[in-house]
């Protein structure tokens, strides 16, 4: 996801149901930017009501013709197709355009990551302060001695490829995890950069959606400026409209921290899976 824009379009969505496992929304909106060879366009739109509140969001397209004579500022007309594990946009019509403003408060209010340097792999990881899922409070440090992988997530997002896929990814990794004695002292943690919406209880509710074993995942939360910082240093980027405390936008990153708490290696986006993970454990291991 990228930064917001400081200002509003006005969007209309009309949603329908098509299939079992397939739903649609019809989305009025304006295009950010345009990556043809990822297939792949940003738009920036409004609430879809009864889906998602406003977001500026990355989404595929499966034929990269719709993209021809597409470009960044134009408004456009399309369908976004949501199903069990991906969502995608099609029948994109381009139906006008508009200069894209840029974002006022962003100079006088800088993200969290402006003045944070990113994390090497070797360094030790912020021994930051959080809550978890059961209201305690706990330090970063509480997980030395545990090879550690996290990812940072918020449980009102919506898309199933974005945080709902680090839930999947995470409980299949648990399972994994389980079954390999090797790994066994392997400890997931999932953090949430929506302290407003995802308390210890709301974390508690969807650790047991996920049917997450607390003895090998936790969910932690915490102060919102203080996780955003620590995000920051492994290159999470995250921005929230100041009308709106649910309308987030951010990247994916996803960490393997070693025993002795320093970085191992960062994960970018969402095009990583669990074996993939589970093999850098193992390649990785005197390094945990």
């Amino acid at each position: 996801m990228r930064a917001h824009l400081g200002f509003v379009i006005c969007l209309l969505f009309v949603s329908a149901c098509t299939k079992a496992d397939e739903r649609t929304f019809t989305l009025q909106g304006q295009v950010l930017s345009v990556e043809p060879a990822r297939k792949q366009l940003t738009v920036k739109h409004e609430e879809i009501k009864g889906f998602m509140p406003a977001m500026t969001m990355p989404y595929e397209v499966r034929d990269e013709k719709l993209l021809d004579g597409i470009a960044a500022g134009d408004l456009i007309n399309a369908t976004l197709v949501v199903v069990s594990n991906g969502a995608y946009l099609s029948a994109i019509k381009k139906v006008g355009e508009a200069p894209l403003e840029k974002p006022p408060a962003e100079a006088a209010n800088p993200p969290a990551s402006s003045g944070f340097e990113l994390l090497k792999p070797g360094e030790a990881v912020p021994d930051s302060a959080f809550v978890d899922q059961n209201g305690q409070k706990r330090r970063f440090s509480a997980f030395k001695g545990s090879p550690v992988v996290m990812t940072f997530i918020y449980t009102k997002c919506p898309l199933p490829t974005f945080c709902p896929l680090m839930d999947r990814h995470f409980a299949a990794l648990q399972t994994s995890l389980t079954s390999d004695p090797s790994l066994e002292a392997v400890h997931l943690v999932t953090v949430s950069f929506d302290p407003v919406t995802d308390t210890p209880a709301v974390l508690k509710a969807h650790a047991t959606r996920l049917k997450a074993d607390p003895k090998r995942w936790t969910f932690l939360t915490g102060d919102r400026d203080e996780i955003d910082q620590f995000a920051a240093r492994f290159g999470v980027s995250i921005s929230r409209a100041m009308n709106d405390a649910r309308d987030i936008t951010h990247n994916l990153r996803t960490a393997i921290i070693g025993a002795n708490g320093t970085l191992v290696k960062v994960y970018v986006g969402n095009d990583w899976s669990p074996d993939q993970v589970l093999a850098d454990l193992k390649t990785l291991g005197s390094k945990t």
